[in-house]
C-alpha cells in the first residue's frame, strides 16, 4: 500500500460511493480471515450476511431472500450449506405449508456471537487509529436520514 498525508493513494481519486464500498470490502474480507485463521469452518461473507438476518429472529425463508441482495437460488444455497454446517435449522412455518422459517442452532448462535467479538475488535482497531470521537461521528453520519435518494 502506498500513503501521502494519510491517504492510500489508490482511494484518493474515489468518489463517496466508491470510497465506501472498497472499505466495505476490505473490511469484510479482514473479518472472513480472521474468522477462518482462528476456526475449522469456513464461513463466508453473504453466510454472515445471512445469519446476520436471521440471528435472535425466526424469519422465512422468503423473508431472509427479500433482505439480502443476493440472488433467490444463491440465497437458498447458502442456507442449505449454513444448514449442513449445523449452524442453521429450516422448519416448517406454522401459518403456511409452503413457507419454512430458518433459526440459528445453538452452534450457530455461538458462532455468530464470537464473529461479533472479532467485529468488535476490528472496531477497536479502527478507534486507536482514527480517534473514538470521529468513529463515533462516522456512524452517526451512516445512521442518519439521508433522505430520499431513489430520487437522484
Amino acid at each position: 500500500m502506498e500513503w501521502r498525508n494519510g491517504v492510500y493513494l489508490e482511494f484518493e481519486e474515489l468518489n463517496l460511493i466508491d470510497l465506501i464500498s472498497e472499505r466495505h470490502v476490505q473490511l469484510r474480507s479482514i473479518c472472513e480471515q480472521l474468522w477462518n485463521d482462528r476456526h475449522d469452518i469456513y464461513i463466508s461473507n453473504s453466510e454472515w450476511f445471512i445469519m446476520a438476518r436471521i440471528y435472535k429472529r425466526n424469519p422465512t425463508i422468503s423473508q431472509v431472500t427479500r433482505q439480502v441482495d443476493i440472488s433467490r437460488q444463491a440465497t437458498h444455497k447458502f442456507i442449505k450449506s449454513l444448514e449442513s454446517k449445523g449452524w442453521v435449522e429450516i422448519t416448517k412455518a406454522q401459518n403456511n405449508k409452503k413457507e419454512k422459517c430458518l433459526k440459528l442452532t445453538s452452534l450457530g448462535e455461538s458462532s455468530y456471537e464470537k464473529n461479533a467479538l472479532i467485529k468488535a475488535s476490528l472496531e477497536q482497531k479502527i478507534m486507536d487509529a482514527l480517534g473514538a470521537d470521529q468513529v463515533a461521528l462516522l456512524k452517526q453520519l451512516l445512521q442518519a436520514d439521508w433522505g430520499t435518494l431513489n430520487e437522484a
